[in-house]
């Protein structure tokens, strides 16, 4: 059974936005932090945006503080990530998961509560 489903990605131009969905069920988004991580071509996963589990608050990695946003609506169930002034290294394949996340993003996921990905691609 799916827990998170991701939507949102595609094709954009340089300096363009994406807006990604990430659909929870109501038990996730009340016991567990969401976070958006990706993974490029020959690279490792790493963590893009969070909630804190602890506290709520937002984590940004470096690559993306100031074009990359955050947001949660309780009444849709859902997670968003605001993607702006794309970059083509921010081609990758998009992940929302569900954990235990601290202010970086690292934290434990239970098993099955990682999205399917979607696919980002900013290109010219």
């Amino acid at each position: 059974q799916v827990q998170l489903v991701e939507s949102g990605g595609g094709l954009v131009q340089p300096g363009g936005s994406l807006r990604l969905s990430c659909a929870v069920s109501r038990f996730i988004l009340d016991h567990y932090a969401i976070g958006w991580f990706r993974q490029a071509p020959g690279k490792e996963r790493e963590g893009v945006s969070c909630f804190s589990h602890s506290d709520s608050s937002t984590y940004y990695a470096d690559p993306v503080k100031g074009r990359f946003t955050i947001t949660r609506d309780s009444a849709k169930n859902t997670v968003y990530l605001q993607m702006n002034s794309l970059k083509p290294e921010d081609t990758a394949v998009y992940y929302c998961a569900a954990g235990l996340f601290d202010y970086d993003c690292v934290g434990y996921v239970p098993p099955g509560y990682w999205g399917q990905g979607t696919q980002v691609s900013v290109s010219s």
